[in-house]
């Protein structure tokens, strides 16, 4: 059973949970400084009306100081409907003089005297239950004053009630708000969810159609900055695809033709050998063609397989110390005869030592291959021409011939697997293309790079660089 979840449900989930907890965190919030803004708001009443009333019944006693009564306690009435609270007016000895509560049963008949002490001529806030004198906590403020000689006290009282009510009446309203704000948030959020994983889906679409080998589709472009992140590298990635496998069938092409032509050649001059078309003459002369053409299938195979071990990261050189100069000079005496025959000039040898830091058996490869090169497009009675320049870790090392050169059209394609010039076709009937393919791969091998610079109709040369001594990295 496949219990993998959609992006498009993740999401969905994930930014419902965040609303959620968005929500509670802000009603709870919202409760604690709702509570707190009531109780400010109660307390800065409740002490405003007992003030008041303390100001007021002091004028009437003083006043009317056998009348008063009747005065004070419809004030006193007034101010408990105007505040939601109610007030008890009392002696030192905590007898109370009047009570604007209507429960009778539950109203104290005595402050209990303990209870009184805590409040002086500045009115005070407290929430209990006055030492006792009531059956609840309370919100009570109160305060002494005195009329007349005898001292009397001044309480307004409020139940926790009230507040636990304002309360749930904002939770109420919280509640619902949020639950119509959630609904019309989650169907925005799924909206967007699906709008916003529309690319991807269409991305999977055009990764199908890619694996299934139509290179030619693409992403289209998006206002969205990741996504276009997104399209524009893969884009990129099918175009790399596309081209690699333009030159995978370039490749095999290219390898089928050079394995057909010295296989098509070697079938007929065998068959004629085998069917006496081929004089007993000639046969010694077809047998040195054969066994060219097996050389030469032999030096393609394994030039193949070198370049498959480097691109695989399978070949790894074996760095030693040794003259740059050992490789050049030992390549030279292969190709004696051929230099004699062109009567060509070898310049710049006349050097002091040159090391280089490299694998011994690979840069042997590169110099064969290079001046091998050389030697087949340089002029008669030319030269062919060393540079050493020391760089940091790396040497400079540049192979210069004279001759023809080669055209700007021929420059960027001379490291190309199987890739011949014309001229090259005409010169050299055993090569098979990979020569300079392989060199660059040794070179990016060992960390450095390679150029070729041409003037046409003087000269050809490449550039390339090679450590000079161990490094860090």
């Amino acid at each position: 059973m496949n219990k993998r979840k959609s992006i498009v449900f993740k999401y969905f989930v994930l930014c419902t949970a965040v609303i959620l907890i968005s929500f509670i965190c802000l009603g709870a919030v919202l409760l604690l400084v709702s509570s707190r803004y009531f109780i400010d708001e109660k307390k800065s009443l409740m002490k405003k009306n007992t003030e008041a009333l303390v100001s007021f019944t002091k004028e009437k006693l003083e006043s009317d100081p056998t009348d008063w009564k009747q005065a004070v306690t419809t004030r006193m009435h007034e101010y408990s409907i105007s505040s939601n609270a109610d007030f008890i007016m009392c002696d030192r000895s905590g007898f109370i003089i009047y009570d604007t509560s209507a429960d009778n049963d539950n109203s104290p008949s005595v402050v209990r005297s303990s209870g009184l002490d805590t409040f002086a001529e500045e009115c005070k806030y407290d929430f209990g239950t006055l030492d006792g004198t009531f059956s609840q906590e309370l919100h009570i403020t109160g305060m002494r004053f005195t009329a007349n000689g005898p001292a009397y006290y001044m309480f307004a009282y409020s139940s926790k009630t009230q507040q636990e009510n304002y309360m749930w009446n904002i939770t109420e309203i919280f509640i619902i708000s949020m639950v119509g704000v959630l609904a019309v948030a989650m169907f925005l959020v799924y909206v967007l969810t699906i709008k916003f994983t529309d690319p991807i889906k269409e991305i999977a679409e055009v990764s199908k159609k890619i694996g299934n080998g139509d290179f030619s589709v693409t992403v289209p472009d998006y206002d969205v900055e990741e996504y276009s992140q997104l399209s524009n590298a893969f884009n990129e990635m099918a175009a790399s695809l596309k081209n690699y496998d333009t030159m995978r069938n370039s490749f095999l092409a290219n390898v089928s033709h050079e394995l057909r032509t010295p296989m098509t050649s070697m079938s007929g001059f065998v068959d004629g050998l085998l069917d006496g078309t081929i004089p007993k003459e000639q046969e010694r002369h077809y047998l040195k063609i054969i066994s060219s053409e097996v050389h030469r299938l032999a030096r393609l195979v394994r030039s193949m397989l070198n370049l498959a071990k480097i691109e695989a990261g399978e070949l790894k050189p074996n760095l030693t110390t040794f003259s740059a100069l050992e490789p050049i000079v030992d390549t030279l005496v292969t190709f004696e005869p051929r230099l004699d025959q062109k009567r060509i000039e070898i310049q710049g040898l006349d050097v002091d030592r040159v090391n280089l830091y490299a694998d011994n058996d690979l840069v042997h490869q590169v110099m064969y291959n290079l001046i091998e090169n050389a030697i087949k497009f340089v002029d008669e009675d030319g030269y062919i021409r060393f540079t050493f320049t020391p760089s940091g870790d790396m040497t400079v090392i540049s192979i210069k011939n004279s001759g023809e050169g080669l055209s700007e059209d021929e420059l960027p394609l001379v490291f190309d697997r199987f890739y011949k010039t014309d001229k090259s076709r005409g010169l050299d009937k055993t090569g098979v293309g990979l020569g300079l393919n392989i060199v660059r791969s040794i070179i990016k091998l060992h960390g450095g790079k390679i150029m070729v610079r041409s003037v046409k109709g003087e000269y050809t040369e490449f550039i390339f660089t090679l450590p000079n001594k161990p490094t860090d990295e």
